[in-house]
């Protein structure tokens, strides 16, 4: 018992020493992290929906239904456009797509769009490569079908080949 007792003393010993050394204080803490950035862009009665992922990240069942190179140095766009009415469901819509995008070096990135629908949905995806670590900008239009108003949206993402 005695030994019991003196090992229960020297373990929460030690645990008082190890935190000893734990600063706690405002100054030491780590950093929050910032939040990620949107995703979307509400514009009143339209919303526009927009995503980058290198395509090593799809499942090779995703890349083969969309035709789509899975890879480390390429990078996949998809955008969609929902239309909001009062009382009912978000709707997809098609639009007219523009994207440019262009790396921190001002040099664009060749970047073609095509339409994919699945039922209701309706989505625009097209890919880039990339090299290195790449800080991509992507400046969409998108102009929704029926209407004349181009909405913009720009966005940021770095990427990073393994």
């Amino acid at each position: 018992m005695l030994s019991a007792t003196r090992t229960l003393a020297a373990v929460l010993a030690g645990c008082l020493l190890l935190a000893s050394g734990c600063d706690y204080s405002p100054q030491h803490r780590a950093p929050t992290a910032q939040p990620s950035e949107e995703s979307f862009r509400d514009f009143g009665s339209y919303e526009v929906h927009y995503n980058a992922v290198r395509t090593d990240m799809l499942t090779p069942e995703v890349a083969r239904n969309y035709g789509i190179q899975r890879s480390t140095n390429r990078v996949m766009l998809n955008v969609t456009v929902l239309h909001k009415e009062a009382g009912a469901a978000r709707k997809p819509v098609e639009a007219d797509v523009k994207v440019d995008a262009r790396n921190l070096n001002e040099q664009l990135k060749d970047l073609e769009l095509r339409r994919v629908s699945e039922g209701e949905a309706i989505y625009y995806i097209g890919e880039v490569s990339i090299s290195g670590s790449e800080i991509l900008v992507f400046d969409i239009t998108v102009t929704p079908a029926g209407t004349q108003a181009p909405l913009s949206v720009k966005f940021t993402r770095e990427f990073v080949t393994t």
